[in-house]
């Protein structure tokens, strides 16, 4: 049989090789100063850049520079790595590989500018705006175009294991995306969620957790199931348990959003669901880290001295670590004590640090030699970073997990006569301190680490020549192909991608389906609250200040259906958040993380001058705080031109204002302003009603004040 001669195409591996490097080190960078601004506010509040490096809005830019930068990077290495040689077959188009990593740099650079500005969705792990979740859409799809013409072109006709879970994450990512992204622009830099309240809580974290699945999850399973083998030089310890784990893993990943909106105001059919779909993902997750750790078998003596397997077996580990640990929490009775609390940051990082962050390393110690035809410069270094990293892991994850349950027993706490032990919520802040200060430790570590790492590599380079293609031949698949009748009835999709393709996108699109729909649909999964009317125009703009912050970083709106919540924050009325009470909220503002207490029910609690010197100085209002100040709110301007669009956007999107409104709105908005200038005059405090501070008061005034009434109908 004649054989057809063909290059692979290392530059592109290279070029997102050192994307990935880079932007890791940047993440973990900013990483570390958001960690640090907790344990050390001080520090960080008188700061000249503060406006820019402030907790809320570079946290975003920390998560997004980690998951997209850096592990999207290391994603797109690993398949232009693994793929052309699973194949036998070059990428499809240079072009497209190349317009999908400068895109995605681009993308990135974007990211990078907009978030520290303030442009965000303010929705989690999709913050971006968008003009840039087009540009994602659309980069995306040239990856997926590329990967599929290359399987189409393919020299082997069978599809292994690492190219389904491929296969997997191109789909399901671009159906994530797109429907998450619905929104509808005012501006360059604004736009508002499609969705509301509920319905947009569910959207979102169908998204959210699936990002976690199918961004930092199938893709680097494919990932493990080539370059594992590879490593160990060994066969993947079962082709069945890989089939159970991609199709078992897919279907059940895609119902487990809602476990992350647990007590919340989401319908209670919908909470069982993700609970029910959690436990059982426990299944398909174990077995493909068993898969990989099996694999291993007769290899063990090499993972003592063998940096890449190290860093392998410790992130397959961690991915069973992660993966027993997010069902533990999607059970009703753990997640009531770990949800809001620092628990959920050490359950993330071990995902994040050990899994995606140490199969990456382990996979630039295995290319970097490879493509530069030497051997590893320092054994030594990498053994070095693989401690140091393990290390920081543990001094990362162990205090959080620590201050979790320390915050949530503080938080529930009654004395014998029934009132709350703490009160104060600042008091369940000042006692983990000192954990915040070893995560910082840990975090420093591991930065340490990966630095070590790039030093390692870059020496590496050095000594070695870079192979900018590398030769293969094979034999051309045959035209015709008749099966054995014996032959494993996987095989026959294993063979068709595009109905591979089909079949993925129908498995993932079902959970999606049977949630989201009825939510919508069906009124009565959102009761309406007569007494909820929309926002002011003043309120608005309020709000989306709130947004512009990252407010909702540290603080929620939501009170659960527990005791020691309404008591904390509704101890008048103790009324818990109610789904009604959200339907005109574009995007929802419930919060993942209680850095600071619940805001839901805030509204006239406090007078404005309490607000405006609370924003001022968060100290002299609550002595011990590590909220950052917001000194810029009191010196800048309402864009007062810009509430008739946001008003008529609104509208748009079905808030019931009058028709018409728009055109007074700003005169509307002036008056209230006017208001509360008049309210902060009579405490000795003068401002003016153009400035921000103003309108942050309005909105913080307003939440959780409708409700009062109690006017509740179907």
């Amino acid at each position: 049989m004649e054989l057809e001669k063909f290059e692979y195409d290392n530059a592109i591996v290279k070029n997102f090789i050192i994307a990935s490097a880079v932007f890791g080190l940047v993440g973990m960078l900013v990483g570390l100063i958001v960690a640090s601004q907790l344990a050390f506010a001080d520090f960080f509040n008188d700061n000249f850049l503060l406006k820019y490096i402030s907790y809320g809005r570079i946290r975003p830019l920390h998560t997004n520079a980690v998951i997209f930068a850096f592990v999207g990077n290391g994603i797109f290495a690993g398949v232009y790595y693994s793929l052309p040689r699973l194949l036998k077959a070059p990428m499809w188009s240079k072009a497209l590989s190349n317009l999908n990593f400068w895109g995605w740099q681009f993308i990135i650079v974007c990211a990078a500018v907009t978030l520290p500005l303030g442009m965000t969705t303010g929705k989690e792990y999709a913050e971006l705006e968008w003009w840039i979740d087009i540009l994602i859409a659309l980069i995306w799809v040239a990856f997926g175009v590329n990967m599929f013409m290359t399987i189409i072109k393919r020299r082997e006709r069978h599809l292994y294991v690492a190219i389904w879970f491929y296969i997997g994450t191109f789909i399901t990512v671009a159906m994530l995306h797109i429907v998450n992204s619905f929104e509808l622009p005012i501006s360059f830099m604004k736009s508002y969620s499609w969705y509301a309240g509920v319905q947009d809580a569910l959207v979102q974290w169908w998204y959210g957790h699936n990002a976690v699945a199918f961004f930092l999850t199938t893709p680097y399973l494919g990932l493990m199931y080539y370059f594992i083998p590879k490593a160990a030089n060994r066969p993947v310890f079962s082709y069945r348990l890989s089939i159970v784990h991609f199709w078992a893993l897919i279907f059940l990943y895609i119902w487990a959003g809602p476990h992350h909106l647990l007590y919340t105001a989401l319908p209670d059919w919908a909470q069982t669901l993700g609970v029910a779909f959690s436990v059982m993902l426990i299944a398909p997750s174990w077995g493909g880290m068993l898969n990989g750790l099996l694999t291993l078998r007769g290899a063990w003596d090499r993972v003592r001295d063998d940096a890449v397997l190290k860093f392998m077996v410790v992130a397959l580990t961690c991915y069973g670590m992660a993966t027993f640990e997010g069902p533990l929490l999607s059970i009703k009775s753990v997640n009531a004590v770990g949800h809001y609390t620092d628990w959920i940051v050490g359950h993330v990082h071990i995902g994040g640090l050990g899994w995606n962050g140490f199969l990456t390393f382990g996979m630039l110690y295995y290319l970097i030699p490879k493509m530069w035809n030497t051997k590893l410069y320092s054994q030594s270094l990498a053994n070095t970073h693989f401690w140091i990293g393990t290390l920081g892991i543990i001094l990362y994850a162990l205090p959080l997990y620590w201050a979790g349950f320390a915050q949530s027993l503080m938080w529930e706490e009654f004395t014998a006569e029934g009132a709350l032990a703490y009160p104060n919520f600042l008091e369940t802040v000042t006692q983990i301190q000192g954990m915040y200060q070893l995560r910082v430790l840990g975090g420093l570590l591991y930065f340490t680490g990966a630095g070590v790492m790039v030093y390692n590599l870059m020496k590496t380079a050095a000594q070695g020549t870079f192979a900018a293609t590398e030769a293969d031949q094979a034999p051309a698949l045959p035209v015709t192909y008749t099966p054995s009748t014996n032959e494993y009835w996987h095989r026959v999709i294993e063979r068709k991608p595009i109905q591979m393709l089909v079949f993925s996108l129908v498995v993932v699109a079902i959970g999606g389906i049977f949630e989201i729909i009825p939510t919508f649909l069906i009124k009565s999964n959102v009761p309406t609250i007569t007494s909820v009317k929309p926002y002011t125009p003043l309120e608005l703009e309020g709000r989306d200040l709130y947004i512009r912050e990252g407010c909702y970083t540290c603080h929620s709106q939501m009170i659960r259906p527990f005791r020691s919540e309404v008591v904390r924050y509704d101890p008048v009325d103790q009324e818990y958040s109610k789904a009604g009470e959200f339907v005109y909220d574009h995007p929802f503002q419930w919060g993942s993380k209680r850095t600071g207490p619940d805001l839901h029910r805030v509204g006239n609690k406090y007078p404005d001058s309490w607000h405006f010197n609370h924003m001022l100085d968060p100290r002299t209002m609550s002595p011990g705080s590590i909220m950052p100040a917001y000194p810029w709110l009191l010196e800048d301007n309402i864009d007062y031109e810009m509430l008739p669009k946001k008003i008529s956007a609104m509208q748009t999107l079905g808030v019931p204002y009058a028709e018409g409104y728009a055109e007074r709105a700003i005169a509307d908005a002036q008056a209230q302003a006017q208001k509360i200038v008049d309210n902060l005059a009579g405490d000795k405090i003068k401002t003016d009603k153009d400035k921000e501070i103003v309108a942050l008061i309005a909105y913080l005034q307003r939440l959780g004040t409708d409700i009062k009434n109690k006017d509740l109908t179907k």
